[in-house]
């Protein structure tokens, strides 16, 4: 799109007097949810089950006169507020940062050049620029604009766009409404045009403000492993909730001591409470798209974090993603002579081709954006400066834009010594053949030159020129007579590691698609240099719209690459592919890519060069555009799942043993093993080891050489949840053992020796869940080569305090244990270790070979 102005016209602000007024008057932003307050999250800590049950285990204890007990119990309250107040606040951190990546973007002009910035950085009295696709960051006024109409709607109510036009100096500011004015409002989008808009107001002063409105928010709906995880809470809780109530029974009617059966149906309440689940969720989620913004990709939609991994196809956009999208002109053709310019740039442009530059040029920008007409640019300022075919001094007087019926715009022009208007035109060559009423013949012709350079691997324009004399101008471009000019082709090198990357996808069982709108052979020659396959499949656009819906569904099983593409045909190709079960992640960066960007498993909007309207249809936004962090971002996604279901695997494993011997001896009249305070000690390891250790792990090696995970397979499947109970039964079966054992020779009421061992072997056993459900593929010892700080932090901690409470006789007292010897703790630490050694043992001769590559997505 071109610009009727030239922006050095603008200066803009400076950064000292924009910096000076975005302190007095604030960031650009409505007010939103404040992070929440210490007392808030206890009152939080307060309203949870676990908190109930430890209030109501100190209150039995009160009533029996355990004072020390008692006390004990409600302290460990403000233990797990820490703990609590700690998740909560790493949690809103990465939240935060994702709000403050995830706010619209403007440009603007400070110290007369361009520059773009967050929109809550927009102050007052700086000039935007804005083009179609574009959400307006603030009020303003316009000082300048071209065709341009903008969506009112969520201030009006109206969805009939507003014509606007520019300021004429004396308009006061009005309510939004109306065609034929020059203002503008925040959160408003542009859907045709340019122009350039001085803000009036900021933040809470808009129109929007008023209404009270925010714009960007983390979305927050429901996700299906959440769904999953909640059905599994539920029926824990009602399972959890049945055993305590039998406990109580059981235990108050044989032993006829009800306080005490009260205490052990809470203890086993407390032992099965899934409270740590809904917890992880959140910080695996949060804390997850967190780190995949540290590799270039920012997460809109929480829901992709969990989607990502899942991505069986990545359908990406050639230009700018594959490629660089930083254009030269490499070939140039005109009246039946191709000129290699890339081969003779010392040669100078010979003068058989300045009218094709000169006309090119004219047909651009005079302060160009879009990276080819920079090349033109270039090329002309180094080959026809002091020629006649440059017109610095000539005036704009319309403009034909680009239309979905016609891909080629025009420029109309005026000399300052000439009555005459003289008219540019460029587009794609079949475009402007129309332009130029070619016969079948010329069309003929012309495509073979076309599909020549195309085959060299090059995006090509064609130029036109026309001329006409003084009078009204016509509607539309095709009154014109036109005479072709001839063909300019833009070589666009492929993106550094891209072709590393398309193998890791292929290694990974992914099939990559690419989408273009140039032609054929431009895109097998791309193809050709990244290793994408088969490149002797192609569809065009054309051939595309002749193809039913299940004939697509078809060819779009082999093949890979789509030329010739309008951005309206994108939703065509994810509907198919996911009829045919695929996980589609699709790029887009145009106002007509909202749509399959809306209907894509993972919408992937542009950050460079996209439109506000493709940023907000999509579920993740490519800061740098580059193919290759969409492909870090999948192994990213891989990785968070794969821990979170380790981290699943583990809470589930861990409260086998917990609830097992808080049951077992009130079935068998034994005295009580497990005391709520012991079930406390527990869950200040358990709750930072699920939650930050595993979120913590890193990838397993073997992460990009596995299929992608189908979407209907749960978070635990059969397999996985077998596995980790029976890592639970284990650890339970090894601590009775020790328990059966120890009382068999111990004489006291209490069996404290007894309960010191069993407990100090769960510890270690525990200790042992954690460390061999960092990875179901390797074993300890490798795994203690591989760094996790958090993991070293908890493990010491708990040995600390487990320490403490074994040999600092006030805590050996609260805890109701008995001194060990040395040869005691070694009892435990073998019968703790064992407990977990089979599951060693099954990892290392269940070791998986790296799978081979299905044949349809090698192709």
């Amino acid at each position: 799109m071109t610009r009727k102005w030239d922006i050095s016209a603008f200066k803009g602000l400076t950064r000292q007097e924009a910096d000076t007024r975005l302190a007095t008057e604030g960031y650009n932003e409505l007010p939103s949810s404040k992070q929440r307050s210490f007392l808030a999250i206890a009152l939080d800590v307060v309203r949870e089950p676990m908190f109930l049950l430890l209030v109501a285990c100190g209150g039995i204890y009160l009533g029996l006169g355990e004072l020390q007990d008692a006390l004990m119990l409600l302290s460990f309250v403000f233990v797990v507020m820490g703990i609590t107040l700690y998740q909560e606040r790493k949690t809103e951190r990465a939240l935060e940062a994702l709000r403050d990546l995830s706010s619209p973007r403007a440009l603007v002009i400070r110290d007369g050049e361009e520059k773009r910035i967050a929109g809550r950085d927009v102050v007052r009295g700086d000039y935007l620029v804005l083009v179609e696709g574009d959400r307006v960051p603030a009020d303003a006024v316009l000082e300048n604009c071209s065709n341009f109409e903008t969506d009112e709607s969520l201030l009006t109510g109206e969805s009939a766009p507003v014509r606007k036009i520019a300021w004429d100096q004396k308009m006061e500011l009005t309510p939004p409404g109306g065609d034929n004015l020059p203002f503008i409002y925040s959160g408003t989008l542009v859907v045709s045009g340019q122009g350039i808009a001085r803000v009036l107001k900021t933040g809470i002063f808009t129109e929007m403000g008023k209404i009270g409105k925010a714009l960007q928010s983390i979305d927050t709906a429901p996700t299906a492993l959440k769904k999953e995880t909640g059905k599994i809470v539920r029926n824990l809780t009602i399972v959890g909730l049945i055993l305590c109530t039998i406990v109580v029974i059981v235990y108050g009617l044989t032993n006829q001591d009800w306080p005490t059966g009260f205490l052990a149906g809470l203890t086993l309440a407390m032992a099965m409470m899934p409270e740590e689940f809904p917890v992880v969720m959140t910080i695996f989620l949060a804390l997850g798209a967190w780190r995949i913004s540290k590799k270039h990709v920012l997460t809109r939609k929480v829901p992709a974090v969990e989607t990502l991994g899942s991505a069986s196809v990545l359908c990406v956009d050639k230009t700018g993603t594959l490629t660089l999208n930083m254009m030269s002109v490499s070939q140039i053709y005109t009246d039946g002579e191709f000129y290699d310019v890339k081969h003779h740039r010392r040669d100078g442009l010979p003068e058989k081709f300045h009218e094709l530059v000169e006309f090119g040029i004219l047909a651009s920008q005079r302060d160009p954006f879009d990276p080819m007409e920079k090349a033109l640019r270039r090329l002309g300022k180094l080959n026809l400066t002091n020629t006649e075919h440059l017109h610095d001094d000539w005036t704009l007087i319309q403009e034909y834009p680009l239309s979905h019926n016609l891909l080629a715009l025009s420029h109309v022009w005026k000399s300052p010594d000439e009555q005459n208007y003289t008219i540019a035109a460029k587009g794609a060559p079949e475009a402007v053949a129309d332009l130029c009423h070619f016969s079948d013949s010329q069309q003929a012709d012309l495509a073979k030159k076309v599909a020549q350079m195309a085959d060299d691997g090059l995006r090509i324009l064609a130029v036109a020129r026309a001329n006409f004399h003084k009078t009204d101008l016509p509607i539309q471009q095709h009154a014109f007579v036109f005479k072709f000019i001839g063909l300019i082709g833009f070589a666009d090198p492929v993106r550094p590691g891209v072709d590393n990357s398309i193998r890791e996808c292929y290694d990974a069982g992914i099939r990559v698609i690419m989408i273009t709108g140039d032609y054929p052979g431009t895109a097998k020659n791309i193809a050709q240099q990244i290793g994408l396959s088969p490149m002797d499949q192609v569809l065009t656009g054309p051939e595309l719209d002749q193809l039913s819906d299940d004939d697509l569904q078809q060819q779009i099983k082999t093949v890979n690459i789509f030329a010739r593409v309008v951005p309206e045909q994108k939703l065509r190709l994810v509907q198919a592919l996911k009829a045919n079960g695929e996980t589609v992640a699709m790029t887009g960066d145009g106002v007509n890519d909202a749509p399959a960007l809306k209907a894509a498993n993972i919408g992937i909007a542009m950050g460079g060069r996209g439109t506000d309207v493709a940023r907000e249809a999509s579920d993740l936004v490519l800061v740098d555009d580059d193919f290759s962090s969409i492909v870090d971002a999948v192994k990213m996604g891989r990785r968070i799942f794969d821990n979170l279901k380790k981290a699943m695997a583990y809470i589930f494993a861990v409260h086998v043993p917990i609830a097992g011997l808080s049951l077992l001896p009130v079935l068998f009249k034994w005295p009580l093993i497990l005391l709520p305070v012991h079930i406390v000690f527990l869950e200040l390891i358990i709750d930072p080891a699920c939650s930050i250790v595993f979120e913590a792990e890193s990838g397993e090696a073997d992460i990009m050489k596995r299929p992608p995970r189908n979407l209907k397979n749960p978070l635990l499947s059969k397999k996985t949840l077998t596995l980790s109970i029976l890592q639970g039964l284990s650890v339970l079966i090894f601590t009775l053992a020790v328990y059966l054992i120890a009382g068999s020779q111990d004489s006291s009421a209490e069996n404290n020796n007894a309960r010191t061992l069993a407990f100090t072997t769960l510890i270690v056993a525990n200790i042992g869940l954690i460390l061999t459900n960092r990875s179901w593929i390797q074993t300890i010892p490798a795994l203690l080569k591989k760094r996790n700080q958090a993991l070293w932090l908890i493990l010491s901690g708990a040995t600390l305090f487990l320490t403490l409470v074994l040999y600092l006789p006030p805590l050996q007292n609260m805890f109701h244990f008995a001194p060990l010897h040395s040869t005691d703790l070694l009892i435990c630490l073998i019968c703790g270790a064992a407990s977990i050694v089979w599951f060693e043992f099954f990892k290392y001769f269940t070791r998986p070979n790296p799978p081979k590559t299905p044949a349809t997505h090698q192709k």
